[in-house]
């Protein structure tokens, strides 16, 4: 073999796999689009930086999935029941940088940890439905 050769196969096989991560992470992303009751979804957990991601609902949990990954386990995962909506508002000027663009900050807490999730409005009209739409703690509920 012609010593020539030799960069021009590593580029190749560099440009395979670069072309083959790219198709991983299009199944995935589909995958997770066409899953009922999915939603895109940035995060920001305890001051951290914004993460854009899809937000996926359960019958007990709320599942968070990053968007540049090839894990097909969820980053975090939320008890429907120990979740709480404390309110929504428009993102500020930082902020505006960071997330999508027409979407809201939704505050939200999990177990006395305070998190944000950026999403549009008809997102956030699904999420409180499906918070509020659960059984009220008591005897007899699943929860």
């Amino acid at each position: 073999m012609d010593d020539s050769l030799i960069p021009f196969i590593a580029l190749a096989a560099a440009f395979a796999l670069l072309v083959f991560s790219l198709c991983l992470f299009g199944v995935r992303r589909f995958n997770l689009r066409r899953a009922l009751g999915t939603v895109d979804a940035s995060i920001c957990m305890a001051g951290n930086s914004w993460q854009m991601g899809v937000c996926r609902y359960q019958d007990m949990e709320l599942e968070w999935f990053r968007l540049m990954s090839l894990s097909v386990v969820p980053k975090y995962r939320f008890k429907r029941s120990s979740l709480e909506l404390l309110g929504r508002r428009k993102p500020t000027e930082e902020e505006l940088v960071q997330v999508q663009p027409d979407v809201m900050v939704v505050e939200l807490q999990y177990e006395g940890k305070k998190f944000l999730l950026a999403m549009k409005f008809e997102a956030y009209a699904g999420l409180s439905s499906w918070l509020e739409a659960g059984p009220v703690i008591g005897v007899g509920t699943w929860r």
